[in-house]
């Protein structure tokens, strides 16, 4: 496997930039020196997989428009959800070699027409603070091949903060995350700096537009339909286009709280995964019963004092 001491960050920016060369007659065409590579970044509960389904569904229609929406080199297990996860996964180990080999199945699909790339995963945002230096010189060099936008949505704290608390109980337990598969409390999580370091908005707008440069980060408050604030940025609204259904809904508080206890058990990942449609069975049903968040006064308190005011665009 080829890491990263085994090969230079100007020897992949080289070998990317000669597969891009054979396009710069059509870029030219457009007005422009490099494609655009817009990088959509989902907080959890920001309609990011809302957005995915639209674009995988209507890549015939981004084609025509000179938008190309990847696939990837595996598809997925979960069609519905078409993410390009490997890009966080191949950044946290810094498995260059399998990082490269993503980059060029995208250039791979990039035509004489083609002027915009759209990356689309919410775990870029969610492990961020996981990615060692080496990993974020790579993200450097695609900042270099093509016009890099970051595109961020953020919810309000309170309600972020609480979402990602249950996306990390849900998740199963590692030895190498605190926060994994626990039976902590918000609280009790919430004295855990990784976890906290997730309300830092402002920090990561300021880490990104230090690797791809500055205004390269547009930053927007969650509302409601990304979707449509997606396809209006785009320019390809139509009067057909209508509200985007929610893919994903949120386990409540009583739901949660039967998590916890599951994760006292040392189950494995497939059995807890296992469990996870019955819990989602019994959401609606213990919504009655549920308490309005899992966070108390003290933790609204700790929480509003830890983030920072929401970017905006």
């Amino acid at each position: 496997m080829i890491r990263h001491d085994q090969i230079s960050i100007q020897t992949i920016a080289d070998e990317l930039a000669n597969l891009l060369a054979p396009f710069e007659s059509g870029l030219a065409a457009h007005g422009l020196r490099r494609h655009k590579l817009i990088l959509h970044v989902g907080t959890p509960k920001t309609g990011t997989t809302s957005l995915q389904t639209y674009f995988e569904k209507r890549q015939r229609k981004l084609r025509s428009k000179g938008i190309l929406y990847p696939h990837n080199i595996r598809q997925l297990n979960s069609p519905s959800a078409p993410k390009h996860q490997w890009i966080e996964k191949n950044l946290v180990t810094t498995h260059v070699d399998f990082f490269l080999e993503n980059i060029k199945n995208v250039i791979a699909q990039i035509k004489d027409d083609t002027h915009t790339v759209i990356l689309s995963s919410e775990g870029i945002y969610n492990y961020w603070w996981d990615f060692p230096d080496e990993s974020k010189a790579l993200l450097g060099v695609m900042g270099k091949l093509f016009d890099v936008q970051l595109w961020a949505w953020f919810r309000e704290p309170l309600s972020f903060i609480e979402s990602y608390y249950k996306q990390c109980i849900r998740n199963p337990a590692v030895d190498s995350n605190p926060c994994y598969g626990t039976s902590l409390t918000f609280a009790e999580m919430l004295d855990i700096p990784w976890f906290a370091k997730h309300l830092d908005y402002q920090g990561f707008v300021a880490e990104c537009e230090a690797i791809f440069g500055e205004h390269s980060v547009s930053a927007f408050e969650y509302q409601g339909d990304v979707v449509q604030q997606v396809i209006n940025k785009l320019g390809l609204h139509t009067p057909h286009d209508n509200p985007t259904p929610r893919q994903n809904n949120s386990l409540n508080a009583a739901t949660v709280e039967l998590m916890r206890i599951l994760n006292r058990y040392p189950m494995t990942a497939k059995d807890k995964e296992r469990l996870i449609p019955h819990l989602k069975q019994m959401n609606p049903i213990l919504q009655g019963y549920s308490e309005p968040s899992l966070i108390d006064d003290v933790s609204k308190e700790r929480v509003l004092t830890l983030s920072q005011r929401i970017p905006s665009d």
